[in-house]
This record gives C-alpha cells, sequence and structure tokens, in this order.
C-alpha cells in the first residue's frame, strides 16, 4: 500500500510539474431524453457591408462558377456542412426593409439607403426571390424577419400570402407574375428584430401588444404552418423575457409564439481586467491591456477575459430558461439564439459599418465552447444563428474578389455536424482551472451526443493555450470498441487563414484517443478542438 501511495504521489507531481491535468469524465447514455436539434447550427446573413453584396450575390461578371449571381463555391462550402437554417434580411436591417422593394424586374426595383450599415445605397436586387433560390441552392430552411419597426401589420401579412398561399389570391397573382407558380411554405418567421432598440427602442410591454397584432394577421396556409419566433432579450435583461412570457405564453396563449429570439455578443475587453496583475504605483489594479479589440493581436490577458465574456452565456441561458419555466414548465416554447459570436473592430482600412474582422483561432475555440452549451441545452434551446456568414464579424467565409477562404470557425461547424439530431448524452466531470493572476476559468468543456446509427460523438475543447488536459471517461451503457478523431488547433491562438496562406489553421487528425480496458483515455491539448467517434 505504500508503494502504490508513493507511485500515485508521484504520478501527481508529474502532472503537476508538466501543468498537465488529469480528469475523470462520465457519459451517461441511460440518462439521454433531449434531442440536439440541428437548427442549432443556424447562420445569419444581414444585408450588411459584404455579406449579401459581394458575398453571396456578386458582379455578372467576376469569374467565379454561379447561378444567376449566386457564388456557387461558397454554396458548395456551406452544403458540405450542412447548415439547416439561414436568417434573413436582419438584423437592424429587417425593420427598414420593405420586401416589394425587392421582387419584379431588377432594373425596375426602387433603391433605398441603409441606414443602419454605412448610409449604403441598396439597389434591392437580391430580394426574396433570390434569397429564396439561394435556400433551395444550400438545401436549408429560411428564416425571414419581418418588418415590425417601420412597417406594418398588412405588409408583413401580404409578405407571408405571397410566400405561401397556394389559391387564387392577388399575392398568388403576383408572385407568379415574378416567374414563381409554387409557393415556398416558409414556416420559421420572426415577427420583428432587437425592437428593445434599432427595431423601434420599444419597452417590452409595448412589443407584447405589436407582436399580438402583428401575429393575429401572420396566417397559417396549407402545407406551412408558421413557427413564429417573438423578438427576445439582449444578453441578461430577464425582465423582457419576463414580460414576453406573461404576456403571451401565460393563460393558455402558448401556441402564440414557437420561440424567443435571445441575442448576445461575446466583446472583447477594453481597458484593464480587474483583480489582476500588480499595478503601477498610483494606477488601479489590474492589467493593461490593448485600448482596441483587434481580430488578430491581443494578449494573453486579453484572451482569457474575452473567453470568460463568451462562457457566461451559458449563464444567461440558464437564466432565461429558469424565467420561461416558470411559464411553461413543459419547454414547448424555445428559446432561439437569434444572433451570437463575437465581435471585434474591423479590420484597418475598411469601412468601420461593414463590421469585416479576421477569425481567429481564439474564434474558432469561442465558437465550440458555445456550440457545446448550446448541446447541454438542447432542451431549451433548440435553434441558433451565428453572425454572420461571409465577411461579416464571426464569418464563416472570407473573400476577396474571386478569392475564398474558410475561417478556423467554419471549420468548427464542420467537426460539429456529427451532433446534428442526435440524442444528447448527458457528460459529468469536473473541470480542471485555465488560471490567469488571481482570475480562473473552467479549462474544459464537452458534449456528447449519439446518431441514429449508435455511434456517440463527443466535442471537447480545451480553452487553456498552454496546458494539455488527460481524461480517463467512462461510456455507461454504451458498447464500443474503437475510437478515432479530428482536431483543430495552431501553434497560437492570434493564428488565422489568409488568402496566402488559406489552410494555416484546419482540420487534422488526432490519434491521441484510446481503449483501456472499459475505459476512454484521451489527451486533449492546449488550445484545441477535439471530435471523437466511437462505435
Amino acid at each position: 500500500m505504500k508503494k502504490i501511495s508513493l507511485l500515485l504521489s508521484i504520478l501527481a507531481l508529474t502532472l503537476c510539474a508538466s501543468g498537465q491535468s488529469q480528469v475523470t469524465l462520465v457519459v451517461d447514455a441511460g440518462a439521454s431524453k433531449h434531442q440536439i436539434s440541428r437548427h442549432i447550427y443556424g447562420h445569419f446573413s444581414e444585408h450588411l457591408g459584404r455579406c449579401i453584396y459581394d458575398g453571396y450575390w456578386v458582379d455578372p461578371a467576376m469569374q467565379v462558377p454561379k447561378q444567376d449571381r449566386i457564388r456557387l463555391d461558397i454554396v458548395d462550402a456551406l452544403k458540405k456542412i450542412k447548415i439547416p437554417n439561414l436568417r434573413w434580411p436582419g438584423g437592424c436591417f429587417a425593420d427598414e426593409y420593405h420586401w416589394r422593394d425587392g421582387i419584379g424586374p431588377r432594373e425596375q426595383r426602387p433603391t433605398m439607403i441603409n441606414t443602419n450599415w454605412g448610409n449604403v445605397t441598396e439597389d434591392n436586387s437580391f430580394g426574396t426571390h433570390e434569397f429564396l433560390l439561394l435556400c433551395e441552392l444550400l438545401d436549408t430552411e429560411p428564416f425571414i424577419i419581418g418588418n415590425v419597426g417601420s412597417g406594418t401589420v398588412e405588409e408583413m401579412s401580404r409578405w407571408i400570402e405571397y410566400l405561401n398561399f397556394d389559391g387564387v389570391s392577388p399575392m398568388t397573382n403576383l408572385r407568379k407574375e415574378n416567374g414563381r407558380d409554387e409557393p415556398w411554405r416558409v414556416t420559421y418567421w420572426g415577427v420583428g428584430n432587437e425592437n428593445w432598440g434599432c427595431g423601434g427602442n420599444m419597452t417590452p410591454e409595448y412589443y407584447v401588444t405589436q407582436y399580438r397584432q402583428y401575429s393575429s394577421f401572420a396566417k397559417n396556409y396549407p402545407g406551412a404552418p408558421l413557427r413564429k419566433i417573438a423578438c427576445g432579450a439582449s444578453g441578461a435583461n430577464y425582465q423582457w423575457t419576463e414580460v414576453l412570457m406573461q404576456g403571451l405564453a401565460a393563460g393558455g396563449g402558448r401556441g402564440a409564439m414557437w420561440g424567443i429570439d435571445l441575442h448576445y455578443y461575446t466583446r472583447p475587453p477594453r481597458g484593464r481586467i480587474p483583480g489582476q496583475g500588480v499595478p503601477p504605483q498610483g494606477q488601479q489594479q489590474g492589467v493593461q491591456i490593448p485600448s482596441q479589440a483587434s481580430a488578430t493581436s491581443f494578449t494573453e490577458e486579453t484572451y482569457f477575459a474575452t473567453l470568460r465574456n463568451a462562457l457566461r452565456l451559458e449563464e444567461i441561458i440558464e437564466g432565461h430558461d429558469a424565467v420561461m419555466t416558470k411559464y411553461d414548465s413543459l419547454k414547448r416554447i424555445a428559446l432561439v439564439v437569434g444572433e451570437w459570436g463575437i465581435w471585434t473592430d474591423p479590420e484597418p482600412g475598411t469601412n468601420p459599418r461593414f463590421l469585416y474582422q479576421q477569425n481567429s483561432l481564439r474564434d474558432a475555440i469561442i465558437a465550440g465552447s458555445t456550440l457545446n452549451i448550446f448541446n447541454n441545452h438542447c432542451d431549451r434551446v433548440r435553434m441558433a444563428q451565428l453572425a454572420q456568414t461571409i465577411n461579416v464579424l464571426q464569418a464563416l467565409v472570407l473573400t476577396e474578389g474571386p478569392k475564398m477562404i474558410l475561417t478556423p470557425t467554419y471549420h468548427v461547424f464542420d467537426m460539429f455536424k456529427a451532433h446534428h439530431d442526435a440524442m444528447m448524452l448527458p457528460v459529468k466531470f469536473t473541470s480542471p482551472d485555465y488560471v490567469i493572476g488571481d482570475q480562473r476559468l473552467p479549462a474544459l468543456n464537452v458534449s456528447a451526443s449519439k446518431d441514429s446509427l449508435g455511434v456517440v460523438h463527443m466535442t471537447l475543447v480545451n480553452i487553456d493555450p498552454n496546458n494539455p488536459v488527460n481524461l480517463s471517461a467512462t461510456l455507461d451503457q454504451v458498447k464500443w470498441s474503437s475510437v478515432k478523431g479530428q482536431i483543430l488547433t495552431s501553434a497560437r491562438i492570434t493564428d488565422i487563414n489568409t488568402f496566402d496562406n488559406p489552410s494555416n489553421v484546419r482540420i487534422t487528425g488526432y490519434d491521441g484517443a484510446g481503449k483501456k480496458g472499459n475505459l476512454l483515455t484521451a489527451v486533449i491539448p492546449a488550445k484545441s478542438i477535439v471530435l471523437l467517434e466511437i462505435k
């Protein structure tokens, strides 16, 4: 016994000296109850910067494969990751968008000023028909946001009729005149966007009355039952959710809305991180970090604080879920995280209102951690959209003329597609800490699922940029004999893909996991995202 104790002590000292942590993890397949909806892996494309124009929709003279003006190399890349839905036309743009301006012959469509995003001229060449053709090419479901901020009840009602009715009516006739005989049968429908802010600066009480009126005239047509999604809160504004649930879900009115649309962006900190470091004499305690929130140049202290902001989303989801459960204990109403991702400063030399930013390994780690949070809360979170798909914020794709690159975040979605519509498996473990100064975060986050063929997938994110995690996992009620994996990592947390080096951060094979008796063992390297396939 003394020899065993001595060996354990030596092992513990060795792990501490090497900076490695030992984690015991239990995956409980017998406790699986909820499905991870593929719609958690949705995306968002707004008329903002170069997302639509010079993203999906390019100049007819550009030498790239196209259908009409839709860029097909981008379509192929997004089809590979099986994007399940696409949110459009905004964003803030949705509440100044009038859909009739974007139908009919393009040369006759009126222009407008995009007042939210740089006062640029919108020519309306990309409208309803073009968007829905894009969705057909992507084999994805459209999620359309109606104009509550500056529109009318009739305007939204007629748009739904134009999209979904197959009988004889003025809107059906108009659709056919514009070249589309069959209705599209769009079911996901947002009743306004950020109506607490750019969508009208409404109080929650006022928005509830607006929602009721607009929703009353948002009609179901044969083959197209609407899933109406109400404007949700910004971040931790639980009072907005309380008023919404009181007004729209209580008293048997749960059928009035399919979901509530929460928005949360991860912002890198500016100034000082409280409580860290020893300041120069006469200065407030804290570590000095750059005043600008660069997408590509940041310290480990900034990285740590940014990850802290990203991981706070779990607390926010749990807070809104608790409010919703007071009125909806069976969780029939979905929490939709309709806009999420990291928001840094625009790249130098670009239009600041176009929100073009680069995408680093840090951002991939944020994406993987966020998707693990969504998976583990799939009983309430049943839809989400990353902001945004191309050339804006935490984009999957960046373009420069005919050139195109896939970002580190794209590769995360490629790995995590293994969870689409699989059954979530609860995971129990205690994470080691990632520590800077006297601040600490859980270094490891994990989610697991079992697909229709009985294959178990685990996604593991080690946010610690310095230390690996040694893992020993028990898979309760899972019969398995093999494990293989993929990994996304790079030399530095600031590493990016560029047009000169498009594969700098990419998925590679992973052989760090194995079977030892009935245990799954793995080493999760520092600053990495790992996918394990267990069967």
